[in-house]
Order: structure tokens, then sequence, then C-alpha cells
């Protein structure tokens, strides 16, 4: 019996100039590369609108459904920074300045001796029982509340808070994977790459399209959870692709006959 330990993730990455298009993300493929080296699966990403209702809809199905949800943007000073009011409606706690987070930035301020304005402190509002999550580089500290981890949109102060949390996850076996370039298109590996697929329940077997020129190839990507699974349907994939091959080449021979 398999004894692989899956702990699942997703990510709700909030924020109307997401949707706009006016930022481009970075954190969704900057999480899913450390979560797939950590053994968490991260298994689906929304995006919503700076809105209340629809922050709340999405964390409720999301945090329901997963081992761990992660949120990005929303926890800045401004009047659209709704997060953590958001989140503390979705758990049904008051939102609330918290103490710490009001004397860290407090200092913060002084020390750059900026004035501590009413919208800086907004920045230390959380749900009531929410933990920090410590910000090295701007001070403002994002919070976790149940397997929900609340963290910046800014990428440096993302990717900063993402490994102040990592080590603190419950983590997975980690997938592994193995590439296999195949000189053919999707439409003449279909059928029997999907019967592939089917004798090797255990791996996760993925086709990508390329176009070079006038031609099209794929890269055959097998993951799985164990060497041995990934070795036995990559094999697999090799004697299909061997398998064209001589096929092609006894057409080819037959037209130069003819």
């Amino acid at each position: 019996m398999s004894q692989d330990i899956v702990v699942t993730a997703a990510m709700l990455a909030i924020g109307d100039e997401l949707l706009s298009g006016r930022t481009k993300d970075k954190n969704i493929g900057h999480l899913a590369d450390l979560l797939t080296l950590s053994g968490i699966d991260l298994k689906e990403v929304r995006i919503v609108a700076d809105d209340e209702d629809a922050i709340v809809e999405a964390l409720n199905a999301l945090r329901g459904k997963y081992d761990y949800v992660f949120t990005s943007g929303g926890i800045g000073p401004t009047h659209d920074d709704i997060t953590a009011d958001a989140i503390s409606k979705a758990f049904g706690v008051p939102c609330e300045y918290d103490e710490t987070a009001m004397t860290l930035l407090a200092e913060m301020y002084r020390r750059r001796e900026m004035e501590f304005t009413e919208a800086r402190q907004r920045m230390a509002r959380m749900p009531r029982g929410a933990v920090h999550i410590a910000n090295p580089v701007s001070t403002a500290p994002g919070f976790i509340i149940g397997n929900v981890y609340v963290m910046a949109g800014v990428p440096q102060v993302f990717q900063a808070m993402v490994d102040n949390v990592l080590p603190t996850l419950r983590t997975g076996t980690p997938v592994l994977s193995l590439a296999i370039a195949c000189p053919y298109g999707e439409g003449e590996i279909g059928t029997p790459l999907t019967a592939i697929q089917k004798a090797h329940p255990e791996t996760s077997i993925g086709s990508y399209p390329r176009y070079i020129g006038q031609k099209f190839s794929t890269e055959i990507v097998v993951r799985g959870r164990s060497q041995a699974v990934i070795d036995a349907a990559g094999a697999e994939v090799r004697e299909m692709i061997d398998a064209i091959r001589r096929r092609k080449d006894i057409a080819e021979n037959h037209s130069a006959e003819a």
C-alpha cells in the first residue's frame, strides 16, 4: 500500500489591478515553485477583485477544501485594502488593531522620522486571534488565521513572508518528474498516450506541444511520488515514441519503393 503523504494548497490573489492587467502577477509562480519543492500540491488559484463579498465567498470555498490557503494583496494602507476585513468576516470575528503590530509600525515610522498616520495604522488591522507573519522588508506583518496565510501583494514582501512561513508547514511526499522529448505532435501521440496514462494511474502524464519552424513536437512530462512508477511509465512512453518512428519508417520505405 502506498505511504505517500499528500498535502494540498490553494492561492487567492486579490486586487482589481490584477484583473485589469495593470499589474502582472509574479506571486503565483513563485509560490507554486516553492510549494512543489516542499512537497505541497498547489491545486487551485483564484483571482478576485477588491470586493468583500467576492473575497469571503472564495476564501470560504478554498479553506474548507484544501490544507492551506495563501492570499496575496489588499493589506496595505489605502481604502481599497480590504483583505483583513473580508477575512475577519469569513471567520466571523472582529477586525481590530493588533497591539503588537501597532507597536512595530509606530517604532518603524519613528526611526524613519515619518508620521504614523491613520492610513498607515490600517496596516496593523487583522482578525482577532490572528498570528503574525513577519515582514523583514517593510515591517507591516501578514497574519495567519486557521489554515489561511495572508500576505502582501508586493512581490518582494510576499516572497519574504513565504520564506518565513514555509518552514512551519506540514509537508507531503514530494512530486518527482521525468521529461521526455518527443519529435511528434499531440495528434499522433494522443491515443497511445491516453492508454499509457490509464495503465499508470499513480502518475500524472502531461504533454506540452511545441512548434518550431514548420514542425510540431511535444515534451512529455511524467509526474509521480515514486521513482519506480515514473520509470515504468517513462519506459512505455519511450516505447510509444519508438513504435511511431518504426511505423513512419516503414511507411516512408513503402512510398520510396512505389
